[in-house]
């Protein structure tokens, strides 16, 4: 089967869905299943777990959507100066897109406590959900861009990036969940269920180059931007208030080295 053959020439919304599928709903589930028969995970280990992840999650954001962008828009844009501009304010967008919805939607870290305007009046479960759907919405945008982009190096890149991250952050909800007082298969529903959230962002970023590939650089600076701030505000902070600070260090270098790897040896 010729793969790039097979990305040029299926429409951009069933390309999205089945890597936002692939990567998010089922790499999410299938990470969280140990949470069934696992008895305890201990707090510097699920710390260790999302740190990787931040590390997947940041490699992919350079290797496998920003630098990507850069590429496109240069010749798109009718030069590197431009091209380059262009990037950047779609990477800041995305930042502040996301900064926005962190203000405005209540939800609730397991570190960091309740944030946003009615946090109190919802159950905590539900705050978790959320907490992690802002989390786990713009995943689903990069994978959903980057299988709709026709390019199979980048939409298989960012698929696998993600997913391989998803695998430690399912398992390290749905403990942290089974640790607050929920049942084994609550835990697991819930962690499941914050993975088909991933199913709408990546609607979202095949909707968006459904309408035009001529927005596909600017959809992957896009999808950069909402992925580092949440990298940033969201990941990296949380796994550094558990006093683990060395181990989520090292565990994010693991991360983002694996993927470095993984992204020259199989592009």
């Amino acid at each position: 089967m010729d793969v790039s053959a097979l990305f040029r020439e299926t429409s951009p919304l069933p390309l999205a869905l089945l890597a936002s599928f692939v990567g998010g709903t089922l790499a999410t589930t299938v990470g969280a299943l140990p949470a069934l028969f696992m008895q305890q995970l201990s707090a510097r280990t699920s710390n260790a777990m999302l740190a990787f992840a931040a590390g997947v999650m940041l490699a992919a954001t350079v290797f496998s959507l920003l630098l990507p962008g850069l590429a496109l828009a240069e010749p798109l844009l009718g030069g590197r100066k431009a091209g380059t501009l262009a990037v950047v304010g779609a990477l800041i967008a995305g930042g502040l897109a996301m900064a926005a919805i962190h203000r405005f939607l209540p939800h609730e870290h397991f570190e960091k406590g309740p944030e946003g305007p009615g946090s109190e009046r919802l159950a905590r479960v539900w705050l978790f959900v959320l907490a992690i759907a802002v989390h786990n919405f713009p995943e689903g945008l990069s994978m959903g861009v980057g299988a709709a982009s026709g390019d199979a190096a980048i939409g298989i890149g960012v698929t696998l990036g993600i997913g391989l991250q998803n695998l430690p952050e399912g398992l390290a909800v749905a403990m942290a969940l089974a640790g607050l007082g929920y049942s084994r298969a609550q835990a697991l529903g819930v962690a499941a269920l914050t993975g088909v959230v991933e199913l709408f962002g990546g609607l979202v970023g095949g909707g968006l180059l459904a309408v035009s590939q001529a927005l596909l650089p600017l959809a992957l600076a896009f999808a950069a931007g909402t992925m580092l701030f949440v990298i940033s505000d969201e990941v990296i902070p949380e796994t550094h208030r558990a006093g683990f600070g060395d181990s989520a260090t090292a565990a994010l270098f693991a991360g983002f080295g694996l993927t470095l790897f993984l992204d020259v040896a199989f592009s």
